[in-house]
């Protein structure tokens, strides 16, 4: 009885380990694959959409997306 809750708890906890590392992993190779957004996409988009971007405009859209991450 005591052996097969120990078993659960060591079994949870390996669990938590290996799930945590590969999430970490998952989570890299797929910002290496798609990088966050830079000045350059907003400018881009921007453009796309039929604007002119300035400076400005593309500094406080970057604020905007780096209190979005946060």
């Amino acid at each position: 009885m005591l052996w097969d809750i120990l078993y659960v708890v060591i079994g949870l906890i390996a669990g938590l380990v290996i799930g945590f590392f590969l999430a970490r992993y998952l989570m890299q190779r797929e910002l290496k694959k798609n990088p966050p957004i830079n000045e350059e996409m907003i400018k881009t988009l921007m453009r796309g959409m039929g604007r002119t971007p300035n400076q400005k405009q593309v500094n406080q859209l970057m604020k905007q997306m780096s209190k979005f991450n946060d």
